[in-house]
Order: structure tokens, then sequence, then C-alpha cells
């Protein structure tokens, strides 16, 4: 059975990449390097995306109309925003991320316990 072109389910699943991406675009209109920045700070620097891997991201996810240019420029930068589709493929990967991790749970696969702090 085929899915309809605004299932957003026939995006997935999207590169690690492409995820922060719309990731760091649900909470604000961003242009390239504040993108960069964003993916950094929100996984503690664990991924860092150069120019070259984020605009082939970018063009890709543009041309799929996940992500649209905003049509604002300051300081020859380029702003993106979030599109209702990106959006709801957003929604879509972070809900098969989430079925694939209960499942490793369920198969008693955990991550490390976190480091404790003294008081």
């Amino acid at each position: 059975m085929t899915q309809p072109a605004t299932d957003p389910r026939r995006f997935l699943p999207l590169s690690p990449q492409q995820f922060h991406i719309l990731l760091a675009l649900e909470s604000a209109d961003r242009h390239g390097y504040g993108i960069i920045l964003e993916v950094a700070r929100r996984t503690d620097q664990a991924l860092r995306m150069g120019t070259g891997t984020l605009y082939t991201a970018m063009a890709r996810l543009v041309a799929l109309d996940l992500v649209a240019d905003t049509g604002r420029e300051d300081e020859r930068r380029r702003y993106y925003r979030l599109t209702p589709l990106g959006r709801r493929v957003l929604v879509a990967e972070t809900a098969r991320l989430e079925a694939l991790v209960r499942d490793a749970h369920r198969q008693g696969v955990r991550g490390p316990a976190p480091a404790r702090t003294r008081s």
C-alpha cells in the first residue's frame, strides 16, 4: 500500500542531521550558523555539523518542503523555518524513535545510570 503524499511517515527515517535540524527549527527560525550552534548545544557538543553537511541536509529538507526560507536576511544570513509538513514529520520521527526505545527497554536494554552528584 502506498502512502499519500501528505503522510509524514513517507519521509522516515530521518538522518540524525535532518532530525536535529528540524528539532532546532521547532523552537525558532534560525540561520545556518544558528542551527549548527543549537544542535551542538542541544547534544552537549556530541553532534557538531560542518557547514557542508548542514547545507547539503538543508537543501534536501527545503526540496522536500520540510523547511522553508523565511525571506529574512540579516548580515547576508538566510533564515529558515519549519513548515507545517516539517513539524508533522518531526512528530512522526519522534514517535518512531520513542517506539524503538520502548522496545529496547522491554528487551532489557538500558543506558548507563546517570552520574550522581555529591551534595
